[in-house]
């Protein structure tokens, strides 16, 4: 592990045990890290690289699921940059997750990193991809298939675009309309973000609320 704080800065996948990884955590120089374990590797994300494409891209899906929940109704809880973990196992921390109907208040306050035998898993997990498009689409893709999440959304920053999946029996699927949020089409959060590009949070709010107040409509 002597090379692992080299292969950190490049946000690389390195084989480790458990113990291992808890360590790396622990180390005060990956303080800001986000951390992932999966299959005896370990993977940590340097979070004060996160720059201002990333950071709007994550608040403007951040907006689109809350208005859209709000409107239609739909109990939700959106955690932004959470800890899930089966100590031993896994764990993994996406830019935003979701808990839907029940789950929406099945942890409760003051519950620090959420332990996945205890809680369930989110509902949707989204990650925000601008350096991590290719382990997002991949790696994370396959681990996200493991645990049982029922939905992954992958921003793409550069292209202004998001590519949601539907996950069932360790395998998954490109979808065009959520099946989590139903009705909410994918296309809508892809034109979200390119107005994003030139319009305030405002702008682009009020054009998603147009949007999805014509969902009943259409």
């Amino acid at each position: 592990m002597n090379s692992l704080s080299t292969l950190i800065v490049s946000d690389t996948w390195v084989q480790a045990t458990w113990n291992e990884y808890l360590s790396a955590l622990d180390d005060p120089a990956h303080a800001n890290s986000k951390g992932y374990y999966s299959d005896g590797r370990m993977r940590l994300e340097m979070q004060l690289s996160v720059g201002f494409d990333h950071s709007k891209d994550h608040s403007v899906i951040s907006l689109a699921v809350n208005l859209y929940s709000i409107l239609k109704a739909i109990a939700f809880r959106e955690l932004d940059n959470c800890s899930f973990r089966k100590p031993g196992y896994v764990e993994f921390q996406p830019d935003l997750a979701y808990y839907l109907g029940n789950k929406a208040t099945a942890i409760p306050s003051g519950t620090d990193i959420v332990n996945l035998e205890k809680y369930p898993v989110p509902d949707l997990v989204v990650e925000v991809a601008k350096s991590s498009l290719l382990d997002d689409r991949t790696v994370k893709r396959v681990l996200y298939e493991e645990v049982g999440i029922a939905e992954y959304w992958i921003v793409n920053v550069e292209r202004g675009e998001v590519l949601a999946y539907q996950m069932s029996d360790r395998g998954s699927q490109r979808i065009d309309i959520s099946v989590m949020f139903p009705g909410l089409e994918i296309v809508t959060l892809d034109q979200a973000l390119q107005r994003s590009r030139s319009q305030d949070q405002s702008q682009v709010g009020a054009w998603l609320m147009g949007q999805f107040q014509s969902v009943d409509h259409g």
